[in-house]
Protein backbone atom coordinates (compact mmCIF):
# COMPACT_ATOMS: atom_id res chain seq x y z
CA UNK A 1 0.00 0.00 0.00
CA UNK A 2 1.38 3.30 -0.72
CA UNK A 3 0.57 5.56 1.67
CA UNK A 4 1.09 9.74 1.04
CA UNK A 5 1.28 11.39 5.07
CA UNK A 6 0.35 15.27 4.25
CA UNK A 7 3.51 17.28 5.64
CA UNK A 8 2.21 21.61 6.06
CA UNK A 9 3.38 24.70 8.12
CA UNK A 10 2.13 24.33 11.56
CA UNK A 11 1.45 20.35 11.53
CA UNK A 12 2.19 18.80 15.30
CA UNK A 13 4.99 17.15 15.17
CA UNK A 14 3.90 14.54 17.55
CA UNK A 15 1.06 13.18 15.37
CA UNK A 16 3.55 13.41 12.90
CA UNK A 17 6.16 11.33 14.18
CA UNK A 18 3.74 8.68 15.48
CA UNK A 19 2.24 7.89 12.05
CA UNK A 20 5.33 7.89 10.63
CA UNK A 21 6.86 5.56 13.71
CA UNK A 22 4.13 3.31 13.53
CA UNK A 23 3.96 2.03 9.92
CA UNK A 24 7.80 2.13 10.19
CA UNK A 25 7.79 -0.25 13.07
CA UNK A 26 5.04 -2.38 10.84
CA UNK A 27 7.31 -2.58 8.18
CA UNK A 28 10.38 -3.45 9.68
CA UNK A 29 8.23 -6.37 11.62
CA UNK A 30 7.06 -7.50 8.65
CA UNK A 31 10.35 -8.11 7.46
CA UNK A 32 11.10 -9.74 10.38
CA UNK A 33 10.93 -13.83 10.59
CA UNK A 34 8.03 -14.29 13.27
CA UNK A 35 6.27 -11.72 11.34
CA UNK A 36 7.12 -13.07 7.52
CA UNK A 37 3.86 -14.23 7.01
CA UNK A 38 1.89 -11.31 8.52
CA UNK A 39 0.84 -8.67 5.92
CA UNK A 40 1.67 -6.17 3.43
CA UNK A 41 4.44 -3.67 3.81
CA UNK A 42 3.91 0.07 3.36
CA UNK A 43 5.19 2.54 0.89
CA UNK A 44 5.28 5.69 3.21
CA UNK A 45 5.54 9.26 1.72
CA UNK A 46 6.15 12.60 3.29
CA UNK A 47 4.67 15.01 0.76
CA UNK A 48 4.07 19.29 1.12
CA UNK A 49 3.71 21.87 -1.28
CA UNK A 50 7.41 22.87 -0.80
CA UNK A 51 10.86 21.60 -0.51
CA UNK A 52 11.15 21.96 3.15
CA UNK A 53 8.34 22.60 5.72
CA UNK A 54 8.21 24.02 9.06
CA UNK A 55 6.22 21.48 11.95
CA UNK A 56 4.26 23.66 14.65
CA UNK A 57 7.60 22.95 17.06
CA UNK A 58 9.60 24.90 14.38
CA UNK A 59 11.29 21.76 13.10
CA UNK A 60 12.54 21.54 9.09
CA UNK A 61 10.69 18.11 7.26
CA UNK A 62 11.71 17.24 3.77
CA UNK A 63 8.97 16.10 1.75
CA UNK A 64 8.00 15.00 -1.57
CA UNK A 65 6.47 16.62 -4.26
CA UNK A 66 2.46 16.78 -3.88
CA UNK A 67 1.50 15.33 -6.53
CA UNK A 68 3.20 12.18 -5.12
CA UNK A 69 -0.81 12.02 -3.37
CA UNK A 70 -2.52 10.88 -7.22
CA UNK A 71 -0.29 7.71 -6.82
CA UNK A 72 -0.69 6.84 -3.34
CA UNK A 73 -3.59 4.51 -2.06
CA UNK A 74 -4.03 6.42 1.20
CA UNK A 75 -3.23 10.32 2.29
CA UNK A 76 -2.96 10.88 5.63
CA UNK A 77 -3.86 14.12 7.56
CA UNK A 78 -1.91 15.04 10.60
CA UNK A 79 -3.31 16.77 12.89
CA UNK A 80 -2.72 20.75 13.25
CA UNK A 81 -0.12 22.02 16.51
CA UNK A 82 -2.98 24.35 17.56
CA UNK A 83 -4.92 23.95 20.29
CA UNK A 84 -6.44 27.33 21.20
CA UNK A 85 -10.08 26.76 19.60
CA UNK A 86 -10.53 30.20 18.25
CA UNK A 87 -6.95 30.11 16.36
CA UNK A 88 -7.75 26.69 15.52
CA UNK A 89 -10.85 27.93 13.62
CA UNK A 90 -9.52 30.92 12.35
CA UNK A 91 -6.19 28.48 10.88
CA UNK A 92 -8.11 25.77 9.34
CA UNK A 93 -10.00 28.25 7.46
CA UNK A 94 -7.55 30.47 6.66
CA UNK A 95 -5.75 31.42 3.74
CA UNK A 96 -2.41 29.72 4.12
CA UNK A 97 -4.35 26.58 4.67
CA UNK A 98 -6.15 26.71 1.28
CA UNK A 99 -3.67 24.28 -0.58
CA UNK A 100 -4.51 21.87 2.41
CA UNK A 101 -8.45 21.84 1.61
CA UNK A 102 -8.30 21.73 -1.44
CA UNK A 103 -6.21 18.41 -1.86
CA UNK A 104 -8.27 16.70 0.64
CA UNK A 105 -11.16 18.23 -1.31
CA UNK A 106 -9.78 16.45 -4.59
CA UNK A 107 -8.68 13.32 -3.23
CA UNK A 108 -12.25 12.30 -1.84
CA UNK A 109 -13.64 13.69 -4.57
CA UNK A 110 -11.50 11.29 -6.43
CA UNK A 111 -12.24 8.01 -4.16
CA UNK A 112 -9.35 8.05 -1.92
CA UNK A 113 -9.39 7.05 1.46
CA UNK A 114 -8.33 9.72 3.77
CA UNK A 115 -7.24 9.54 7.81
CA UNK A 116 -6.77 12.45 10.05
CA UNK A 117 -6.69 12.86 14.05
CA UNK A 118 -7.41 15.45 16.52
CA UNK A 119 -6.79 18.75 14.82
CA UNK A 120 -6.94 17.36 11.66
CA UNK A 121 -10.51 16.28 11.48
CA UNK A 122 -11.13 20.27 11.29
CA UNK A 123 -8.98 20.05 8.15
CA UNK A 124 -11.59 17.66 6.69
CA UNK A 125 -14.48 19.16 7.63
CA UNK A 126 -13.44 22.39 6.73
CA UNK A 127 -12.97 21.24 3.47
CA UNK A 128 -16.20 19.66 3.31
CA UNK A 129 -15.48 15.75 3.16
CA UNK A 130 -16.83 15.36 6.46
CA UNK A 131 -20.49 16.13 5.88
CA UNK A 132 -23.41 13.34 6.32
CA UNK A 133 -20.57 11.40 7.61
CA UNK A 134 -19.97 9.93 11.29
CA UNK A 135 -16.55 11.25 12.50
CA UNK A 136 -14.21 11.44 15.81
CA UNK A 137 -12.38 14.20 16.56
CA UNK A 138 -10.25 15.81 20.35
CA UNK A 139 -13.51 14.89 22.89
CA UNK A 140 -12.05 18.28 24.06
CA UNK A 141 -12.69 20.38 20.88
CA UNK A 142 -16.30 18.32 20.45
CA UNK A 143 -18.74 21.23 21.39
CA UNK A 144 -16.62 23.74 18.79
CA UNK A 145 -16.61 21.30 16.26
CA UNK A 146 -20.30 20.11 16.94
CA UNK A 147 -20.94 23.90 16.54
CA UNK A 148 -19.04 24.71 13.54
CA UNK A 149 -20.23 21.59 11.36
CA UNK A 150 -23.19 21.00 12.52
CA UNK A 151 -23.84 18.15 8.90
CA UNK A 152 -20.97 16.17 10.61
CA UNK A 153 -22.45 13.21 13.08
CA UNK A 154 -19.66 13.66 15.46
CA UNK A 155 -19.05 10.37 18.39
CA UNK A 156 -16.52 12.29 20.66
CA UNK A 157 -16.76 8.68 22.62
CA UNK A 158 -15.10 7.16 20.05
CA UNK A 159 -11.08 6.43 19.70
CA UNK A 160 -11.45 5.56 16.24
CA UNK A 161 -14.23 6.03 13.30
CA UNK A 162 -14.44 4.55 9.72
CA UNK A 163 -16.88 5.90 7.51
CA UNK A 164 -17.67 6.61 3.42
CA UNK A 165 -13.72 6.34 3.15
CA UNK A 166 -12.65 8.67 5.69
CA UNK A 167 -11.06 7.63 9.38
CA UNK A 168 -10.94 9.96 11.62
CA UNK A 169 -9.23 9.24 15.16
CA UNK A 170 -9.41 11.47 18.97
CA UNK A 171 -7.03 13.31 20.45
CA UNK A 172 -3.29 13.80 20.16
CA UNK A 173 -1.93 10.77 20.56
CA UNK A 174 -5.18 9.41 18.58
CA UNK A 175 -2.55 9.36 15.78
CA UNK A 176 -1.07 6.06 17.15
CA UNK A 177 -4.28 4.60 16.71
CA UNK A 178 -5.18 5.68 13.56
CA UNK A 179 -1.87 4.32 12.27
CA UNK A 180 -2.41 0.78 13.76
CA UNK A 181 -5.90 0.63 12.09
CA UNK A 182 -3.88 0.92 8.63
CA UNK A 183 -1.89 -1.39 9.34
CA UNK A 184 -4.63 -3.50 11.17
CA UNK A 185 -6.43 -3.57 7.60
CA UNK A 186 -3.96 -5.23 6.18
CA UNK A 187 -2.76 -7.81 8.61
CA UNK A 188 -4.69 -7.70 12.19
CA UNK A 189 -1.73 -10.22 13.40
CA UNK A 190 0.85 -7.59 12.44
CA UNK A 191 -1.01 -4.95 14.01
CA UNK A 192 -1.17 -6.63 17.62
CA UNK A 193 2.38 -7.33 17.04
CA UNK A 194 2.75 -3.88 16.79
CA UNK A 195 0.97 -2.70 19.60
CA UNK A 196 3.24 -5.19 21.27
CA UNK A 197 6.28 -4.31 21.03
CA UNK A 198 5.48 -0.61 20.93
CA UNK A 199 3.45 -1.29 24.42
CA UNK A 200 0.25 0.68 23.14
CA UNK A 201 -2.90 -0.96 24.46
CA UNK A 202 -6.07 -1.03 23.26
CA UNK A 203 -8.38 2.36 24.24
CA UNK A 204 -11.56 1.63 21.42
CA UNK A 205 -13.22 4.68 23.53
CA UNK A 206 -12.54 8.06 24.41
CA UNK A 207 -14.96 8.28 27.64
CA UNK A 208 -12.35 7.10 30.01
CA UNK A 209 -10.48 10.48 29.54
CA UNK A 210 -13.40 13.02 28.64
CA UNK A 211 -13.44 15.51 31.44
CA UNK A 212 -17.55 16.45 31.41
CA UNK A 213 -16.72 19.85 33.44
CA UNK A 214 -14.55 20.86 30.72
CA UNK A 215 -16.92 20.28 27.99
CA UNK A 216 -19.73 21.85 29.72
CA UNK A 217 -17.75 25.33 30.10
CA UNK A 218 -18.82 25.97 26.76
CA UNK A 219 -22.15 27.40 27.55
CA UNK A 220 -23.04 28.60 30.79
CA UNK A 221 -26.86 26.82 31.09
CA UNK A 222 -24.82 23.31 30.54
CA UNK A 223 -22.22 24.62 32.52
CA UNK A 224 -25.04 25.78 35.97
CA UNK A 225 -26.55 21.59 34.99
CA UNK A 226 -23.58 20.09 35.66
CA UNK A 227 -22.63 21.80 38.89
CA UNK A 228 -26.41 21.59 39.84
CA UNK A 229 -25.89 17.35 38.96
CA UNK A 230 -22.64 16.74 41.04
CA UNK A 231 -24.62 18.18 44.18
CA UNK A 232 -26.70 15.71 43.67
CA UNK A 233 -24.64 12.91 42.61
CA UNK A 234 -26.17 10.21 45.36
CA UNK A 235 -29.45 11.43 44.86
CA UNK A 236 -32.21 10.75 41.71
CA UNK A 237 -32.13 13.25 39.68
CA UNK A 238 -34.87 14.90 38.06
CA UNK A 239 -34.78 17.13 34.44
CA UNK A 240 -37.24 18.83 34.41
CA UNK A 241 -36.48 19.78 38.24
CA UNK A 242 -33.35 20.63 37.32
CA UNK A 243 -34.38 22.79 34.50
CA UNK A 244 -36.58 24.69 37.03
CA UNK A 245 -33.89 25.44 39.21
CA UNK A 246 -31.72 26.50 36.56
CA UNK A 247 -34.77 29.01 35.28
CA UNK A 248 -34.83 27.38 31.89
CA UNK A 249 -37.54 25.29 30.28
CA UNK A 250 -37.06 21.69 29.95
CA UNK A 251 -37.08 22.00 26.30
CA UNK A 252 -33.75 24.59 26.60
CA UNK A 253 -31.81 22.68 28.79
CA UNK A 254 -32.51 19.13 26.77
CA UNK A 255 -31.68 21.78 23.83
CA UNK A 256 -28.45 23.23 25.33
CA UNK A 257 -27.18 19.51 26.08
CA UNK A 258 -28.15 18.00 22.67
CA UNK A 259 -26.53 20.94 20.97
CA UNK A 260 -23.01 21.39 23.18
CA UNK A 261 -22.36 17.48 24.34
CA UNK A 262 -24.44 15.88 21.91
CA UNK A 263 -26.12 13.84 24.47
CA UNK A 264 -29.02 13.94 26.26
CA UNK A 265 -28.99 15.14 30.00
CA UNK A 266 -29.64 11.97 31.12
CA UNK A 267 -26.64 10.59 29.52
CA UNK A 268 -24.91 13.47 30.49
CA UNK A 269 -25.76 12.75 34.47
CA UNK A 270 -24.70 8.98 33.87
CA UNK A 271 -21.30 10.68 32.16
CA UNK A 272 -20.88 12.63 35.61
CA UNK A 273 -21.58 9.42 37.52
CA UNK A 274 -18.82 7.24 36.01
CA UNK A 275 -16.54 9.80 36.48
CA UNK A 276 -17.33 10.21 40.08
CA UNK A 277 -17.32 6.55 40.35
CA UNK A 278 -14.04 5.17 38.28
CA UNK A 279 -12.27 8.22 40.28
CA UNK A 280 -13.41 6.52 44.07
CA UNK A 281 -11.96 3.61 42.30
CA UNK A 282 -8.77 4.85 41.72
CA UNK A 283 -8.50 6.72 44.82
CA UNK A 284 -10.18 4.62 47.40
CA UNK A 285 -10.67 1.29 48.96
CA UNK A 286 -14.27 1.58 49.31
CA UNK A 287 -16.53 -1.40 47.95
CA UNK A 288 -18.31 -1.01 44.57
CA UNK A 289 -21.46 -1.47 45.97
CA UNK A 290 -20.37 1.74 48.43
CA UNK A 291 -19.14 3.98 45.19
CA UNK A 292 -22.40 2.78 43.68
CA UNK A 293 -24.77 4.54 46.14
CA UNK A 294 -22.19 7.40 46.42
CA UNK A 295 -23.25 8.50 43.08
CA UNK A 296 -27.19 7.47 43.00
CA UNK A 297 -27.31 3.43 41.90
CA UNK A 298 -28.59 1.20 44.46
CA UNK A 299 -27.71 -1.57 42.55
CA UNK A 300 -23.68 -2.41 42.56
CA UNK A 301 -24.13 -4.24 38.61
CA UNK A 302 -25.71 -1.19 37.03
CA UNK A 303 -22.92 0.75 38.22
CA UNK A 304 -20.50 -2.28 36.86
CA UNK A 305 -21.96 -2.13 33.70
CA UNK A 306 -22.45 1.27 33.23
CA UNK A 307 -18.46 1.61 33.89
CA UNK A 308 -17.59 -1.16 31.25
CA UNK A 309 -19.93 0.02 28.70
CA UNK A 310 -18.47 3.67 29.07
CA UNK A 311 -15.11 3.52 29.61
CA UNK A 312 -14.45 -0.15 27.74
CA UNK A 313 -12.42 -1.20 31.65
CA UNK A 314 -13.72 -3.71 34.22
CA UNK A 315 -13.91 -2.50 37.70
CA UNK A 316 -10.28 -4.22 38.52
CA UNK A 317 -8.59 -2.70 35.64
CA UNK A 318 -9.46 0.85 36.90
CA UNK A 319 -8.57 -0.05 40.61
CA UNK A 320 -5.62 -1.34 38.93
CA UNK A 321 -5.85 -4.77 40.43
Amino acid sequence: MKVAVLVYDGVFDSGLAAVLDVLDGANAMAEADEARSAGPQWTVTTVGFAPQIRTGAGHLVETAPIDHVDEADLLVVPALGERRPDALLAAVGSEALAPVRELVADAAGRGLPIASACTGTFLLAEAGVLGGLRATTSWWLAPVFRDRYPEVELDQSRMLVSCGGVTTAGAAFGHVDLALSVVRAGSPALADLVARYLVIDERPSQSAYTIPSALAQNDPTVAAFERWVRERLAQPVSIPEAAQALGVSNRTLQRSVQRVLGTSPIRFVQDLRVEQASHLLRTTDLSLEVIARRVGYENANTLRVLLRERTGRTTSALRGV
